[in-house]
């Protein structure tokens, strides 16, 4: 019953099925941002209590099917020959965390950190998103649900989604959605 529910999805719902070729022929090109909302974390911790960004023990981390399916999204675009650069995060140890295990490094940035649902907030976030990516590498942001609802509008991002973003100057395109399941 449950395969054919999802059968019946991925049919009815395209962006959930796996990147069409010509998607993939795209970002094996390079010239993308990758925007990733973290994997999934467990719910029950908050950051409330948090003294700084390395303070791990005060802040909502990944849980252990967080970590592997951050590990799992790595084999997919390593599997798929998506080329990936630079790799940004959020400095919240969540964000980090599934950025280095998913590509093997991450460079912390206030630039994409997550906060409020407030488009002003975020023009560091909208530079990143619109500005030229080199030709046969694609860049990837780690960060939150909220930066990208605020600049890209609903729906928000699953843990572990990806949204393909296409720079276009001083705009940007999301020119596809990838869920977790969706490789």
């Amino acid at each position: 019953m449950r395969l054919a529910l999802l059968s019946i999805l991925l049919s009815a719902c395209p962006a959930l099925a796996q990147p069409s070729a010509d998607l993939l022929s795209r970002l094996r090109e390079g010239g993308y941002v990758l925007y990733l909302r973290h994997t999934s974390t467990d719910f029950s911790q908050n950051d409330s209590r948090m003294t700084s960004f390395k303070d791990c023990a005060s802040q909502r981390n990944l849980t252990d099917r967080g970590r592997d399916e951050a590990r799992t999204l790595g084999e997919h675009v390593k599997r798929l020959k998506i080329p990936v650069g630079e790799v940004l995060a959020s400095p919240f140890c969540r964000t980090i965390e599934t950025a280095r295990l998913a590509f093997g490094k991450a460079t912390a940035t206030n630039d994409v950190r997550g906060g409020p649902v407030e488009a002003a907030r975020y023009e560091p976030l909208r530079k990143l998103l619109s500005s030229p990516v080199p030709k046969g590498t694609n860049r990837v942001i780690s960060s939150h649900g909220n930066p990208f609802v605020a600049l890209a509008g609903p729906p928000y991002l699953a843990e572990g989604e990806i949204a393909v973003v296409r720079p276009e100057g001083e705009r940007f395109s999301v020119i596809a959605r990838i869920p977790l399941t969706g490789w």
